[in-house]
């Protein structure tokens, strides 16, 4: 895919894998199953085992045909590593202003946390090219949709955080414009077979609410 908006890259199948924990050992098996599920968006938690080498290999086999980034960026220096790895999206777990910038200005990706309303607005400010509403498990659908009703048309709003797939339904309607999913998806130690059933289930998902929105 050529690059486009952070929203383009929702469009095929609006599912962030986090995989929080994978080796660079088995990352390109797992990496395999989630694009042949669809997935287009991948990111490597910076907390992870040798994290930069599995964001080198995902880059490199894949290529543009998924987003690969790094996830649980905490500070900007970590960025330029990221970049150098081959890595196109940062994605932190706060809301961060000066992670935003140091994203930005090498033509990446950003996805910060937020929690409140004030947080959301001063990560668009800065930049960001969508928020991550986390953990999720602390925000309902409802606050979700009150949040939407304020926030700039267009904002992708990415809830993270305890998403499993009878979950989505509510945040979708909600206004959510795609999720982040981790251990429902992946844990460590997970197969890439294992990996691959969970992916089906998140897709058949996604599927069916897609059919819904159309059919409204």
């Amino acid at each position: 895919m050529t690059a486009g908006t952070f929203n383009d890259w929702l469009q095929t199948l609006p599912l962030i894998a986090i995989l929080r924990g994978v080796k660079p050992e088995e990352i390109l098996d797992i990496g395999q199953v989630l694009v042949d599920a669809g997935f287009r968006i991948i990111e490597v938690p910076l907390n992870s085992p040798a994290p930069l080498s599995s964001i080198e290999k995902l880059s490199a086999r894949f290529g543009d045909q998924i987003l690969t980034g790094a996830g649980t960026v905490l500070d900007p220096a970590s960025v330029p590593d990221v970049k150098a790895a081959g890595g196109q999206l940062i994605v932190m777990p706060h809301a961060d202003a000066q992670v935003v910038h140091a994203a930005r200005s090498r033509g990446m990706y950003a996805l910060p946390g937020f929690a409140t309303p004030t947080e959301a607005f001063r990560m668009l400010e800065a930049g960001a090219d969508a928020i991550k509403l986390f953990p999720a498990e602390a925000a309902s659908p409802q606050v979700l949709k009150a949040m939407r009703a304020v926030l700039p048309s267009g904002t992708a709003v990415v809830p993270v955080g305890g998403i499993t797939p009878d979950k989505l339904a509510a945040y979708w309607q909600a206004g959510a414009s795609g999720f982040g999913l981790g251990s429902a998806l992946y844990k460590a130690g997970m197969s890439a077979s294992q990996v691959a059933e969970n992916a089906e289930r998140f897709r058949r998902a996604t599927s069916a609410l897609r059919a819904a929105t159309d059919a409204s």
